[in-house]
């Protein structure tokens, strides 16, 4: 408990100000971070520990991805291009010792993390006022923890056993009834302290559902992956919370999603 609250007192404040008020370099520079630590996390969960190349290549590809790819999506086949060729180098060179899965991790896994932490920067270029990039840890977070504690209250009926045993349905309609309060609360905020919300009540209720699904599907994709090779956590950079894909697993999903609506907004 102790680890969790020293993660939120740090961890808070931090996401706060990248997103608020840093400089674009230094967004740019935490979320490279990110997914270069979330491709490092997925390349050794399939085993790619001991192939230290291929963990390099998931590393690097998954951080590249995120600077170059943000306002540049014309350059994303050269970016393929280049990690399947070094992935599949690796994987040549050690003579048949790494498997297919490895090598997709590397190359399909990294690139999608780093695209979905660009969504981010994305936004931010598309003139958006920043204070809406909080939305898809907003909608994430804000799931996750009403689920849990709807769960731990009410929950009698698995929602995914073989997945995520511990998950409910009670849980699961807990964490949708957060993520609309948290977006409603979010509209009044931009209502009551900003120039005024771009999305009213309405819409974001229905996109706080929409996001919560995504959220839980995001969730329970990685728990797939950990129960699929035996682990309990990608990484402990964020001691009790896990690792990089353990915390953001969930933004990693919803981010993009959000891209995609306020882009015909």
């Amino acid at each position: 408990m102790k680890s969790r609250i020293l993660v939120a007192a740090v961890g808070i404040p931090a996401l706060l100000y990248v997103v608020l008020a840093a400089p674009p370099w230094v967004m740019m520079a935490a979320l490279c971070l990110l997914a270069g630590i979330g491709g490092m996390e997925l390349q050794r969960c399939v085993g790619g520990v001991k192939r230290s190349e291929l963990v390099s290549v998931s590393t690097v590809a998954a951080a590249v991805t995120v600077g170059w790819i943000y306002d540049r999506d014309h350059h994303l086949s050269v970016i393929i291009m280049l990690v399947v060729l070094l992935a599949f180098f690796s994987a040549i060179e050690k003579g048949g010792e790494v498997k297919f899965s490895q090598i997709m991790a590397g190359t399909g896994g990294s690139l999608f993390i780093g695209w979905s932490f660009a969504s981010f920067l994305r936004l931010e270029a598309s003139g958006i006022h920043r204070a809406y990039l909080l939305l898809p840890f907003i909608l994430s977070f804000a799931c996750d923890t009403f689920a849990f504690f709807a769960g731990l209250t009410l929950g009698k009926h698995k929602l995914a056993p073989k997945v995520s045993p511990k998950k409910t349905i009670e849980g699961s309609a807990g964490g949708l009834l957060g993520n609309v309060l948290c977006g409603l609360l979010f509209v009044w905020v931009m209502d009551r302290f900003f120039s005024g919300s771009a999305i009213g009540y309405g819409p974001m209720a229905l996109l706080a559902l929409l996001c919560g699904v995504v959220a839980q599907v995001g969730d329970l994709s990685f728990s797939l992956i950990k129960r699929e090779f035996g682990i309990k956590d990608y990484g402990h950079l964020f001691l009790a919370h896990g690792g990089v894909l353990d915390r953001f697993d969930s933004v990693l999903f919803v981010a993009p999603v959000l891209e995609i609506i306020f882009s015909f907004l």
